[in-house]
């Protein structure tokens, strides 16, 4: 009887991290979900087997920092918007911003089907 009362306890601590940790794998899925909606030339171009990567608005593995672009964006929208409507409307501004290329704008880069943090 010990012995089954530890696995259950044991399942439900296991279960417990599996669902705490698993929520927070992606913070913001729609945004990523979106822009590869919306950009699905830069996807064919850019990405890896129809998926783009965090890279699109982050730098390296930590997704606190942003890239020009994610800095861009992120002035655009509130956190942690819904609205697929208002997150559309978020990348159109941000495709009016100037990118760290000379005389090229987001929506440039993105209209050459390039990532908008391209050098």
């Amino acid at each position: 009887m010990k012995g089954l009362m530890r696995g259950i306890i044991v399942a439900g601590c296991v279960a417990g991290l599996v669902v705490g940790f698993g929520a927070r794998v992606e913070a913001r899925p729609n945004y990523k979900g979106a822009f590869e909606k919306q950009y699905t030339e830069v996807v064919k171009k850019e990405g890896k087997d129809g998926k783009l990567t965090c890279a699109v608005c982050h730098e390296g593995d930590d997704k606190k920092k942003r890239n020009a672009y994610g800095e861009a964006l992120s002035k655009n929208i509130t956190k942690m918007e819904k609205d697929e409507a208002k997150i559309k409307e978020a990348f159109e501004k941000t495709e009016k911003e100037k990118s760290a290329i000379k005389d090229k704008t987001f929506g440039d880069l993105l209209k050459d089907g390039k990532l908008p943090a391209s050098k």
